[in-house]
C-alpha cells in the first residue's frame, strides 16, 4: 500500500486572484473539492517521494469563488487559477499561520499592491513634477531609487551566474592548455596554477546556500549545502592541507570534472533567469551528470584514502587527549568510516536527487511511463 505524500506547492497572487502550481508530473486520477474556504487536492504522479499518490488539505486565509476558478494539467505539474471573494492582498495563503513545509512561493507570478494602475499612475504624476525641480547631478541617484527589487534580483542572479560561468570556464581553458603543451606531466602543476582559482570560486558557492534563505531562489538549502559543504572541504582540506597530494594526478581530474559540470549549470541558470529556455541546455544540465557524477565520487574517494597516511603521519586536523575538553577526534579514523559505511550512501543519495531533478525538468523515462500506466 503505497503512502500518501504531500507535493510541494508553488504559488502567487494578484489582488484579484491565486495562482498555484502542484510540483507532480504524470498526474493520473486527479480528484479535487474546492469550496469557498478550502482546498482538497488528490492525484497519482511523480513528485517528491517518486511514483506516489499525492494529496493535501488546507483552509484558505480568505474565501474564493469557485464557479470562477478552474485549474488544468501540463507537464510540470498541476496549475490552479483561483479568483479571490474580495480584492485584496493576502498576506499569506492559508488561514494558520504556521507555513506548511510544502508551501513555497512562486516568485515568478507573485505581485504586491504596488502594481496597482492607479497608484502607479498617480506615482508617475508626483515624480515627474518632482524631478523637474532636481538639478542633473541627482539623476543617477533617482534612477537607482527607481530599481524595482524584483529587477535587481535577476540582475544579481544574472551577474553571479555569469562570474561563476567565466571562472571555470577560466580553470577548464588552463587545464586543457597546459595538458596539450605539457601533456601528462603539466597534471603535477595543476593545483599550484589553479589551486587560488578554485578556493575562490567554491567559497562563492557559498551565496547559492543563501539564496533559497533570502527568497532569490526557489528550492531547498540542506543538500545543496551539504554538496557544497562537502567540496570545500576536499579542496581546503584534503587537497590544500598537503602539499604532497596537490601534485598527484587525481588532482587535475578532479578539477577538470568539477568545471566541466560547472560551465553547464551556470550557463542554464544565467538564461533561466529571464525564462529563457534552450532544449539542449536543458537536457544537457539534467543529462551530464551521469557519466561525470560518478567520477567525481571516484575522484574524491582516491584522494581521501591516499590521505589517509599522510594525515596519520601528521596528526593534522586531530584531537588528541588529554585536553580541557576531554574530547578526541582522529580525521583518518574518520575518513575510513566515511569511506566504509558512508561512500556509497552518500552517492545514492546524492544521484538519487539529481534523478529526480532530471525527471521533474525533462520527464520520466518512456518505459516508466508505461509501468506507471500499467499501474
Amino acid at each position: 500500500m503505497p503512502t500518501i505524500c504531500s507535493p510541494f506547492v508553488y504559488w502567487g497572487q494578484t489582488e484579484t486572484s491565486i495562482s498555484m502550481r502542484v510540483d507532480l508530473i504524470s498526474v493520473k486520477h486527479p480528484k479535487l473539492d474546492l469550496s469557498p474556504d478550502k482546498l482538497s487536492f488528490y492525484a497519482y504522479g511523480y513528485g517528491a517521494r517518486g511514483f506516489n499518490d499525492y494529496s493535501l488539505s488546507f483552509d484558505f486565509f480568505a474565501d474564493v469563488i469557485p464557479q470562477k476558478s478552474h485549474y488544468r494539467i501540463i507537464d510540470r505539474g498541476v496549475e490552479f487559477f483561483i479568483t479571490k471573494k474580495e480584492p485584496e492582498m493576502w498576506p499569506r495563503l492559508c488561514s494558520t499561520t504556521i507555513k506548511p513545509h510544502w508551501l513555497k512561493i512562486d516568485f515568478d507570478k507573485l505581485k504586491t499592491e504596488d502594481t496597482d494602475d492607479e497608484l502607479m499612475e498617480d506615482d508617475l504624476r508626483k515624480s515627474q513634477n518632482y524631478f523637474r525641480n532636481l538639478p542633473d547631478k541627482d539623476f543617477g541617484r533617482r534612477r537607482k531609487s527607481q530599481l524595482n527589487p524584483e529587477e535587481f534580483r535577476k540582475v544579481y542572479l544574472f551577474l553571479f551566474n555569469m562570474f561563476q560561468f567565466v571562472g571555470f570556464i577560466y580553470v577548464l581553458v588552463v587545464l586543457t592548455i597546459r595538458y596539450a603543451k605539457e601533456g601528462p606531466e603539466s597534471m603535477a602543476g595543476s593545483y599550484k596554477a589553479l589551486g587560488r582559482v578554485m578556493k575562490f570560486l567554491h567559497l562563492m558557492q557559498i551565496l547559492e546556500v543563501l539564496h533559497p534563505l533570502l527568497g532569490y531562489t526557489r528550492g531547498e538549502f540542506k543538500i545543496p549545502t551539504l554538496q557544497i559543504g562537502f567540496r570545500l572541504f576536499m579542496i581546503f582540506i584534503m587537497i590544500d592541507s598537503e602539499p604532497r597530494l596537490q601534485t598527484k594526478p587525481v588532482v587535475f581530474y578532479l578539477f577538470l570534472i568539477y568545471s566541466m559540470m560547472e560551465v553547464i549549470k551556470y550557463p542554464y541558470y544565467m538564461l533561466r533567469v529571464f525564462r529563457v529556455n534552450i532544449t539542449f541546455l536543458t537536457w544537457l544540465r539534467y543529462t551530464i551528470w551521469i557519466p561525470l557524477y560518478p567520477l567525481t565520487f571516484i575522484c574524491e574517494g582516491v584522494i581521501l584514502l591516499r590521505n589517509i597516511p599522510y594525515f596519520d603521519e601528521t596528526g593534522r586536523y586531530s584531537i588528541f587527549l588529554p585536553n580541557q575538553l576531554n574530547f578526541s577526534f582522529h580525521l583518518p579514523t574518520f575518513i575510513r568510516i566515511y569511506l566504509l559505511t558512508g561512500f556509497f550512501p552518500f552517492m545514492w543519495l546524492a544521484m538519487n536527487r539529481l534523478y529526480y531533478q532530471r525527471v521533474r525538468m525533462i520527464g520520466p523515462k518512456k518505459w516508466k511511463k508505461e509501468f506507471a500506466k500499467a499501474d
